[in-house]
């Protein structure tokens, strides 16, 4: 595990951004922390690292949002899905041409590939965070070793 303390918004999203330059099309990212930790402005950064132009939101109420950027981004935010065992086709993303990213990704713990990136976002302070990233392969061992450097 790799923890990296971010003291402004701004921090956070430049990290992000530096880790979207790092990924390739099938990677899985997942997402954890309370709401208002900033995982969505964590997105943001993934996105403006991938070049895409649009206006990054939260997917709640939509589940998946599609992004166009160097690689496709797809972003869900699977809060809704907390007591349900749909799977709404996670498989094509998963393992498709773009970047996945899954905010709660707990709740489709049975859905998601075993090789991904999981990010929990600790909340310190209105700005401060703490991020601690957990590799589940060596690509993403790879991908930490090099965001570090």
């Amino acid at each position: 595990m790799v923890q990296i303390q971010t003291n402004t918004v701004a921090e956070t999203q430049v990290i992000a951004e530096k880790l979207a330059t790092l990924l390739k099309p099938g990677d899985v990212i997942t997402l954890e922390g309370e709401l208002g930790a900033g995982k969505t402005t964590f997105t943001k950064g993934l996105a403006k690292g991938l070049g895409v132009k649009r206006n990054i939101s939260s997917p709640t109420f939509t589940i998946i949002k599609e992004y166009e950027g160097t690689l496709p981004l797809y972003h869900m935010d699977v809060y809704r899905l907390e007591h349900s065992d749909e799977d709404i086709g996670f498989e094509e993303y998963f393992h498709g041409n773009g970047i996945t990213v899954v905010e709660w990704a707990q709740f489709i713990e049975e859905f998601l590939p075993n090789e991904r990136l999981a990010i929990r976002i600790g909340y310190i302070d209105e700005d401060k965070r703490i991020l601690e990233f957990t590799a589940s392969s060596s690509h993403f061992e790879e991908v930490m070793n090099e965001l570090i450097s």
